[in-house]
């Protein structure tokens, strides 16, 4: 009784939304606008009810994250992430935690960090410079640290984001 009821008010929510549908083709054509053939409409109409019975009887569903997170993904496993596959070649496809501070320069357009990569090359960069996992937003010749933002995938976290200091190791001297 209650499904039948459900699906006759179903019916008459999409009969008064197909009703909205027809359009004044005098304002159309002020607009600019095509005025769908009745034919589409019609087409239109038996799509909406189709999907709207698919969910009334649990054979479909509908879902809009509006942003947020799919709460049907397992919170143990990581988000789909776009960088998986192949790094690509050179400091661009070092984590952060593999590259080591070797030095700061400072230049008049800037500061320069000097890092040490895992290929044992050295890499000379630049605020805003991309890592794999993460960019420098703020180098300080002063203290003697970089600093990254590294995006994180874990779904839990508040921010997408973590800041990680990287610092210049003191010299032992003797």
């Amino acid at each position: 009784m209650r499904t039948s009821r459900r699906i006759s008010r179903t019916l008459w929510v999409i009969l008064l939304i197909g009703g909205c549908l027809v359009i004044d083709p005098v304002a159309s054509e002020e607009n600019g606008t095509q005025t769908p053939s009745p034919q589409e409409q019609k087409e239109t109409i038996h799509r909406i009810l189709e999907q709207s019975e698919l969910v009334l009887t649990g054979r479909g569903f509908t879902y809009d994250p509006a942003g947020r997170r799919d709460p049907f993904r397992s919170l143990l496993h990581g988000s789909n992430d776009a960088r998986k596959g192949p790094r690509p070649q050179g400091i661009a496809g070092m984590l952060i935690n593999e590259v080591d501070l070797v030095g700061i320069v400072e230049k008049p357009a800037g500061s320069v960090a000097f890092f040490n990569g895992t290929d044992n090359k050295g890499y000379f960069l630049h605020l805003g410079d991309d890592l794999y996992d993460g960019k420098i937003i703020r180098i300080d010749q002063g203290e003697g640290s970089v600093v990254f933002r590294q995006e994180v995938d874990d779904p839990r976290a508040i921010k997408p984001y973590r800041e990680v200091t990287k610092r210049l190791k003191p010299v032992k001297e003797g």
